[in-house]
């Protein structure tokens, strides 16, 4: 029997070839399954070898009452600790990384920084971030048309507040930190809760929309709207504490620490130009990641985008010179700066086009982003090719 020509290819093979289609726009979040080591999945190969289980246990004990980070050196911590320490550094554990969206991101931070002296005997450092924040890429899916109830020359950050509105989960989001840090309702560590609950779980084109829309200078009542969207009246402490205290309160907390540590990893500048560690898009997801924790930021007024801490330096004592540093990290933070004014200026962009559709997805332009291999890709090519091969071979 002679095959026909116009042979369809078999459910199999047109279904792999669907995947070869990019998937960054249909992403879903990480799961635990898809990081390249979780913590929790390390401590579970870690407690199947007894030596392991025996030392991280006994590292949990150490660093349980521990409130700041301590070198690993002379007295500072106890001989047996170093030991248990030591125990650790080929294990599983040491590379191991966590997700800032993940379900079980507290008992994650919680491994994290259990085992964290591991990592520093014998050279204290600077903290490293926990997080290891798979890419993923969504389009951010707008209809401009319905912003036609609002009037033409309205402040983006009233149409950025009102895209939020027509977003069922966002709206959803918004409302329920509005809620909790409304001011006769407002119970500060409710309202932080909703707040990160908000910056977490929101799409960040939209959290980031609300918080870094850009406004003109003359126009306060953007600004004020602005610099009200974390509801600091109930967010932010009603007497500025010191900022080292502060940073001492945020280190007694796992999340508030990591939030921290990684914003000092991605915003922190390079050069005097403002040249970031890493990318921006880091620094600024690193950035909204503190609000919603004791070292919530905000902008300091409303006619520019000059952001800091709520705390002050004042009766720092012999560490007068560590809280500003501490203080600068914020306030006089070239890279930062740069970051939130690009994004400014890329949130203004979008309304200042006229587009064809009203209806469109906005996909933010990285470099070579679309070009980016994946390490799947080679794998899901080679299986593919072998099954076309045999199919037309048959």
């Amino acid at each position: 029997m002679v095959r026909s020509a116009s042979r369809r290819l078999s459910p199999v093979v047109l279904l792999l070839l669907m995947m070869l289609l990019p998937l960054g726009a249909g992403d879903s979040l990480p799961t635990e399954s898809r990081f390249r080591n979780s913590c929790i999945q390390a401590r579970r190969k870690c407690q199947a070898d007894p030596t392991c289980k025996a030392a991280y246990h006994h590292l949990g004990s150490c660093t349980s009452s521990l409130s700041t980070p301590l070198p690993l050196e002379g007295s500072s911590f106890p001989a047996d600790c170093l030991e248990a320490a030591e125990k650790l550094r080929n294990s599983s554990l040491m590379g191991c990384t966590c997700h800032r969206r993940m379900k079980n991101q507290a008992t994650c931070l919680d491994i994290y920084w259990t085992i964290h002296p591991a990592r520093s005997i014998g050279d204290y450092e600077l903290d490293v971030s926990p997080y290891e924040d798979p890419v993923t890429r969504k389009p951010w899916k707008m209809n401009l048309s319905k912003l036609d109830i609002l009037k033409p020359d309205s402040d983006l950050c009233l149409k950025f507040a009102m895209l939020c509105t027509l977003n069922e989960k966002c709206d959803r989001l918004r409302k329920g930190y509005g809620e909790a840090c409304s001011g006769h309702r407002c119970q500060r560590q409710v309202c932080l809760g909703q707040l990160r609950s908000f910056f977490e779980r929101a799409s960040e084109p939209h959290a980031q929309g609300l918080l870094l829309c850009p406004c003109l200078p003359t126009d306060r009542s953007c600004g004020e709207r602005r610099r009200n969207t974390i509801a600091p009246s109930c967010a932010l402490p009603t007497e500025a504490p010191n900022c080292l205290d502060l940073q001492r309160l945020c280190f007694t907390d796992p999340l508030c620490r990591s939030r921290l540590v990684d914003f000092q990893t991605h915003c922190h500048p390079m050069d005097i130009l403002g040249t970031c560690a890493t990318e921006q898009s880091r620094c600024l997801r690193a950035y909204l990641g503190l609000i919603g924790t004791a070292m919530t930021p905000n902008f300091i007024s409303n006619i520019n985008t000059s952001v800091a801490l709520s705390c002050t330096c004042r009766g720092s004592g012999n560490l007068q010179e560590e809280c500003e540093g501490l203080e600068r990290s914020f306030s006089h933070n070239p890279c930062l700066m740069e970051a939130i004014a690009a994004k400014m200026r890329y949130h203004s962009q979008l309304f200042s086009q006229d587009w064809e559709d009203p209806t469109f997805s906005v996909m933010e332009h990285q470099k070579n982003s679309a070009l980016r291999p994946q390490p799947w890709m080679p794998f899901l090519f080679s299986c593919t090719f072998t099954l076309i091969l045999i199919w037309s071979l048959w």
